[in-house]
């Protein structure tokens, strides 16, 4: 599914604006399936959960393991791209 058509890109990208409203990063611009969480907003480990806890809340309304999307090889990835979560929302909602 290309990310335009993907039906939580838009919830995901509000509910994280409203998340680093008040956060003080160097992102400018608006937000887009590219974006990445660690390296243009600034998130930290703590946020990633407080963000996975409001995505259940506030976009797919229900639990979702996120170990498939947090976890390759055994290690946490990286960073992730609001499309890659979009992506994941997708597959298993």
């Amino acid at each position: 599914m290309l990310p335009a058509d993907n039906p939580h890109l838009t919830p995901l990208i509000e509910l994280l604006e409203d998340f680093t409203q008040d956060w003080d990063h160097e992102f400018s611009g608006e937000m887009g399936p590219d974006t990445r969480l660690l390296a243009d907003l600034g998130f930290e480990s703590i946020d990633i959960i407080q963000l996975v806890v409001a995505i259940q809340e506030e976009v797919v309304r229900r639990k979702l393991s996120f170990d498939q999307l947090l976890m390759k090889d055994g290690r946490y990835v990286d960073d992730l791209s609001i499309g890659q979560i979009a992506g994941y929302l997708a597959a298993n909602t």
